[in-house]
């Protein structure tokens, strides 16, 4: 895959991707078909990268814990290349915070 040196719009999207805890995995083309999958080692954390029935490429990451499923990771395709980001905030869902409050009339 060559990319002009001049593409402006990718060498911002590589800068964001690098500052925000996204990193690169491979190549789209190492995954061709349904079922395909690899396995890849980021910072120590076994990755499984799999492109799902519905030709969605997804990852998760491996646990080592007897019977425990693979927790789903981040994974984004930009420019033919997969990027997965391993920063545990990202997969953590945030409940809205409930304030309650009680008059003073009460």
């Amino acid at each position: 895959m060559t990319v002009p040196p001049d593409d402006r719009t990718f060498r911002r999207e590589m800068a964001s991707a690098y500052r925000s805890g996204w990193h690169f995995v491979d190549l789209v083309t190492a995954i061709p078909h349904r079922g395909d999958s690899l396995m890849v080692t980021l910072f120590g954390e076994p990755i499984v990268v799999a492109r799902e029935q519905d030709e969605d490429v997804r990852a998760y990451r491996c646990l080592r814990r007897p019977r425990g499923a693979p927790k789903p990771v981040r994974c984004a395709i930009r420019y033919g290349m997969i990027f997965v980001n391993l920063d545990q905030r990202d997969h953590q869902l945030v409940e809205p915070e409930t304030i309650t409050a009680t008059p003073r009339s009460a």
